[in-house]
């Protein structure tokens, strides 16, 4: 489930994913290149990890982030990821 909210230069998507989709869909997320943030929320809504990118974070960078995100998948059932994109 998608959904598209925009405020001010920022674009927000959310995406409901379970335990093994969390992995694969960061990595895609992160690969389309226009993301400022990454927010995974338990299913109550709470912060579970907040992940700041930037322009340059590339390569060897993303490996850190995904190992994280891989933990982190290990330990929730179902999350949602809220990812803030630059407003184009």
């Amino acid at each position: 489930m998608t959904e598209e909210k925009k405020e001010g230069p920022s674009r927000y998507e959310e995406f409901r994913v379970s335990g093994g989709e969390i992995l694969n869909k960061v990595k895609e997320i992160i690969h389309e290149g226009n993301v400022r943030r990454i927010i995974l929320k338990d299913d109550q809504g709470k912060t579970f990890m907040e992940i700041p990118l930037t322009v340059g974070v590339v390569g060897a960078l993303v490996a850190p982030v995904l190992a994280a995100v891989g933990a982190v998948a290990a330990l929730a059932s179902n999350l949602t990821i809220v990812v803030e994109k630059t407003g184009d």
